[in-house]
C-alpha cells in the first residue's frame, strides 16, 4: 500500500455511507493523531488501539503467535446526528505520496469558511489549521474535513 492515511479516510467514507457503528484498520501512529484529532473536534465518538488476539481462545492465540500475526488495530467508533446521518460530510486527502502540499502561516487553507477543518502536519505534530493559524506554524496538508 502507497499510502496508508488514504486507505484509512476511504475506510472512514465506505463505513459512514453503509452507516456502520465503528470500523478496524491496521494501526500506526499517524493514523491513531489524525484520528484523535477527529475525536477532539467531535467528528467522531471515540478511538482506541486493540489487538487481534483479544477475545479468541488460548489456542488460536498460540497458533497466531507462531506465525507472527500479532498486529495492533485502530478501532473507530462512527459519529451519525438523530436523524442517522453522519456528522462528517466530506472527508478528502489533499497531500498526497506523488504531490506534496505545504503551506506557510500565512496560506493556511480556510475549509467551508473556517466551518470545516484542515489537518497540517507541522514540525510539532498532527493538528488542525485553526491551531496551526494560532501557533503561527505552516507545514503539510494532511486532509480536510466538513
Amino acid at each position: 500500500m502507497t499510502d496508508p492515511i488514504a486507505d484509512m479516510l476511504t475506510r472512514i467514507r465506505n463505513a459512514l455511507a453503509v452507516k456502520k457503528e465503528e470500523i478496524l484498520m491496521p494501526f500506526s501512529k499517524v493514523k491513531f493523531n489524525i484520528a484523535k484529532i477527529l475525536e477532539q473536534e467531535k467528528l467522531i465518538n471515540s478511538v482506541e488501539k486493540t489487538n487481534l488476539l483479544f477475545g479468541i481462545d488460548e489456542k488460536e492465540k498460540k497458533q497466531r503467535k507462531k506465525i507472527k500475526t500479532n498486529f495492533d488495530q485502530l478501532k473507530i467508533n462512527l459519529k451519525y446526528n438523530k436523524d442517522g446521518n453522519s456528522i462528517i460530510k466530506i472527508l478528502k486527502r489533499i497531500s498526497k505520496p506523488g504531490c506534496r502540499i505545504y503551506t506557510t502561516k500565512d496560506n493556511l487553507p480556510w475549509v467551508l469558511d473556517n466551518f470545516g477543518i484542515a489537518i497540517i502536519s507541522t514540525s510539532q505534530g498532527l493538528m488542525t489549521n485553526k491551531e496551526a493559524r494560532r501557533k503561527k506554524l505552516g507545514g503539510e496538508v494532511m486532509c480536510e474535513v466538513c
